[in-house]
């Protein structure tokens, strides 16, 4: 549960690099060397041969601007106050990233790093006049732009709130102003890349300051829909794979269903963004490499949510299900981070203190924190473990109300509250209905009862007015 204990380790001398690596939407299940999933990732299947990989990791609220701000503050929702996706709904709510919030950035900042940003922000609430771009002309206003005071410690800052039109991104540059955004004609994960790499090569310290460490998020849009807006290349990939061989899953609707009928339309293009921001992960690294930043780096690659993809007849994310909640972590740092797969149950609060953990900030740690600092575990494979993860979901507005529960190795329980409505209960055993078919909460009623008192000691932690 939240606020295990962790042992400190001594980290080196010579300061550490962070790099992370974030799309966005892309499930944990979707890379090549897991087995799982015909996907075609080469770089990420030769990356996590050197890497810890975490494959119970988990998006505790999946969707995009909550998740994003548990990973930047180390907090939970019911604590860093962004209940749902910052948009124009949302608004009135102020469910947005607080400026006062002590993130991992601004920890970094303080203590000398130099720190860039590249890519979807999605943690500033759109306001009046909204800013003149497609995703803000329907009734959902959702693009805004971030100024200097709300930015987090970022020096170098090259990014959009959210804008999901892939072949022509849109970004606010370091000093650009709230009207003088611009477009660029290129796939957003390549032009990203490609600046990224700018940056690792910082010709004539254009980007940062070489006499200093730094720390670089790259935060990718794709593979979030819509997925036809892929380079043809990508496509290509799969265009002689049999769509039959894509559709292995007992939990994807059948053809003639909407959702059915939705997953086969789209997977192949689903596979071809991630195919492309494998593609582009292996540029980056590449380039680490050949700018001798490797050995020295802490490099990261995760992902804010997953994907159903039509799969329980769910369009995406926010909900329970294996395919929405587990996501990418894969973390190298060579000589340190012994590779292994490890079945912990990280949460997406823990990135935060883990990171700042390994990188020997132990004390830094903002103490309003809710994530555990695993970094001993990482180095060591020895500490506390949890012994499941949280799950939520919220209606705009009505906090007490929405989905609540929690996930084990083997359960997965969700209950959903509604005014005026019967509570709605699903528990899942994982290991023996995999693809989470069979609700069995009448039949295990003690692993429900179990599962609830869990539950219930989460809720409790987190002060969730759910409860």
């Amino acid at each position: 549960m939240m606020g295990l204990k962790s042992c400190h380790w001594n980290s080196p001398s010579t300061p550490i690099n962070l790099l992370i690596i974030y799309p966005d939407q892309m499930r944990g299940q979707a890379m090549g060397f897991l087995g799982l999933e015909h996907v075609k990732t080469p770089h990420l299947d030769q990356f996590s041969s050197q890497s810890l990989v975490l494959d119970q990791a988990v998006s505790n609220y999946p969707i995009c601007s909550p998740t994003r701000a548990s990973f930047m503050t180390g907090q939970y929702p019911q604590n860093h106050g962004v209940w749902s996706n910052c948009n124009s709904l949302s608004s009135p709510f102020n469910y947005e990233l607080p400026a006062n919030a002590k993130c991992w950035s601004d920890v970094l900042s303080e203590k000398g790093y130099d720190t860039g940003y590249i890519g979807k922000w999605h943690l500033d609430n759109p306001r009046p006049p909204y800013i003149d771009v497609k995703n803000n002309q329907g009734h959902v206003k959702w693009n805004e732009w971030t100024p200097p005071e709300r930015r987090h410690g970022f020096d170098f800052w090259y990014a959009y709130g959210t804008y999901d039109h892939h072949n022509r991104p849109m970004y606010w540059s370091n000093e650009a102003s709230r009207d003088s955004f611009h477009f660029v004609d290129q796939w957003g994960p390549a032009h990203e890349t490609d600046l990224a790499i700018d940056y690792l090569k910082n010709k004539g310290n254009k980007f940062r300051d070489d006499n200093k460490p730094f720390a670089l998020m790259v935060s990718m849009n794709p593979p979030h829909m819509p997925y036809d807006l892929v380079p043809k290349k990508y496509k290509l990939l799969y265009d002689d794979v049999p769509l039959d061989s894509l559709l292995q899953f007992p939990n994807i609707p059948e053809e003639g269903t909407k959702w059915g009928d939705y997953y086969r339309k789209n997977i192949k293009n689903y596979y071809a963004m991630i195919s492309g921001v494998d593609d582009q992960f292996g540029r980056i690294m590449a380039t680490l490499k050949s700018q001798g930043l490797e050995k020295n780096t802490v490099v990261l690659f995760a992902s804010d949510h997953g994907n159903c993809l039509g799969i329980h007849d769910e369009i995406s994310k926010n909900n329970h299900y294996e395919e929405s909640m587990r996501i990418p972590f894969l973390i190298r740092w060579p000589e340190y981070i012994q590779p292994r797969i490890d079945d912990l149950l990280i949460s997406t609060p823990d990135f935060a203190p883990t990171l700042l953990g390994l990188m020997g900030f132990h004390e830094d740690i903002p103490p309003e924190t809710d994530g555990t600092d695993y970094s001993n575990l990482f180095l060591t494979g020895d500490g506390e473990r949890p012994d499941s993860q949280l799950f939520m979901s919220v209606n705009v507005g009505k906090e007490a109300f929405g989905a609540r529960g929690v996930r084990t190795h083997r359960y997965t329980l969700m209950i959903q509250k509604d005014l005026d409505k019967k509570d709605q209960v699903e528990l899942f055993d994982n290991h023996k209905d995999p693809f989470q078919l069979i609700n069995v909460s009448e039949k295990e009623i003690n692993i429900k009862k179990k599962l609830t008192k869990e539950l219930e000691g989460w809720l409790v932690k987190t002060k969730d007015p759910w409860l």
